[in-house]
């Protein structure tokens, strides 16, 4: 990949960040990153996330609570732009 590419993901995934966080940082970044392609794994290949949850507990704990910190981010921020 060019860096110009790169930068420019980067910027998308700087926005997206902050849409659904409603804030942005390299460590919610790296996160959101995370989840979303966790998310794409269990969608399109469940056996294969199944596996590895079965292959690595501690790891599947783990990104059980990036889950869950990350809906929690983004149930504030829909709560807060619901109020007048």
């Amino acid at each position: 990949m060019d860096e110009t590419f790169r930068g420019q993901f980067e910027a998308l995934m700087d926005k997206y960040t902050e849409l659904l966080l409603g804030q942005t940082n390299e460590e919610l970044k790296e996160k959101v990153k995370v989840w979303a392609l966790y998310s794409h794994v269990a969608k399109s290949m469940p056996a294969l996330a199944k596996h590895w949850n079965e292959l690595y507990p501690e790891a599947k704990e783990q990104m059980k609570r990036l889950i869950a910190e990350i809906k929690q981010l983004n149930d504030e921020v829909r709560a807060n732009t619901k109020k007048p």
